[in-house]
C-alpha cells in the first residue's frame, strides 16, 4: 500500500514541488495539503496520514505547536522539513515529538527515502544538524553517581538491548541483524519499549536511554 503523506507549508509553490518529488518516487500518495499549522492538525485528524511533512514557520499556528498536537493525539509521524537549522527549531521540533528533521536543500531521492523510513518507524536527522545534537548530548555533565531510573526495572533484558541500540541511532534492520531477529520482531520490541517509557518516538526513547547511560560506548 502507498504511504499516505500530508504536506504542511505556507507556500503553494513549495507544496507543489514537494508533491511532485514524493509522488514521482513511487509508493507515496499526498492525501492533502495545509497552508498553516491549524489546517495541518485538522487534516491529520480527518485523514490519519502515515507521515506529515511539516514546515515550522507558518502563519497562525506554527509547525512546532502543530507537531506537538499531532503527536500527542497519535495522528501521524511528523517529519520536519524547513529552511532553518537554528537550535531553537531543531530542539523545539524534536521535543514536540517529530521523528525527523530535514532541511529544504535535501535532494529528492533523500527526501523520498526519509519519508519511507519515517513511515517504517525510523528516525531521520539531517547530517547538517546531527553534529549539534551529538554535541548537546556530550556537553551535559552526568551526575557523578547517577541513580538508575525506575523504568529500567520495567524492561526485559531483550528490551534493554533494543533500547541500547535505539540510543545509538540504529535502524530496525540494523537492530534485527545485531540481535539475530526479524525486522518485524524488532519493530514489536521497539513498540513495547516506547509504550513502557511513554515515548512518542524512537528519538525520545534514545534520549532517555542516553541520559541513563545506555548506548554511550
Amino acid at each position: 500500500m502507498s504511504i499516505r503523506v500530508l504536506l504542511a507549508d505556507d507556500h503553494a509553490a513549495i507544496r507543489s514541488g514537494l508533491r511532485l518529488m514524493l509522488e514521482s518516487g513511487g509508493g507515496i500518495e499526498v492525501v492533502a495539503e495545509a497552508a498553516d499549522g491549524a489546517a495541518a492538525v485538522t487534516n491529520a485528524r480527518a485523514l490519519r496520514p502515515d507521515v506529515v511533512l511539516m514546515d515550522l514557520r507558518m502563519p497562525g499556528t506554527d509547525g512546532i505547536t502543530a507537531t506537538r498536537q499531532i503527536v500527542d493525539e497519535g495522528l501521524a509521524q511528523v517529519l520536519v522539513l524547513t529552511t532553518y537549522d537554528l537550535d531553537e527549531y531543531v530542539f523545539g521540533a524534536l521535543r514536540a515529538g517529530a521523528v525527523g528533521f530535514l532541511l529544504k536543500t535535501v535532494e529528492a531521492d533523500a527526501l523520498v527515502d526519509a519519508v519511507r523510513r519515517v513511515a517504517a518507524g525510523e528516525g531521520v536527522i539531517a547530517p547538517e544538524v546531527t553534529r549539534r545534537l551529538l554535541h548537546a548530548f556530550v556537553s551535559v555533565e552526568p551526575p557523578s553517581e547517577p541513580e538508575p531510573p525506575p523504568w529500567l526495572a520495567e524492561l526485559s533484558a531483550r528490551e534493554l538491548e533494543v533500547l541500547t541500540y535505539l540510543a545509538q541511532g540504529r535502524s530496525n534492520a540494523e537492530i534485527g541483524q545485531q540481535l539475530t531477529i526479524s525486522e518485524g520482531t524488532t519493530k514489536s520490541h521497539v513498540s513495547r519499549v516506547l509504550g513502557k517509557l511513554g515515548c512518542t518516538s524512537r528519538l525520545q526513547a534514545g534520549i532517555l536511554a542516553r541520559e541513563a547511560g545506555l548506548g554511550t560506548e
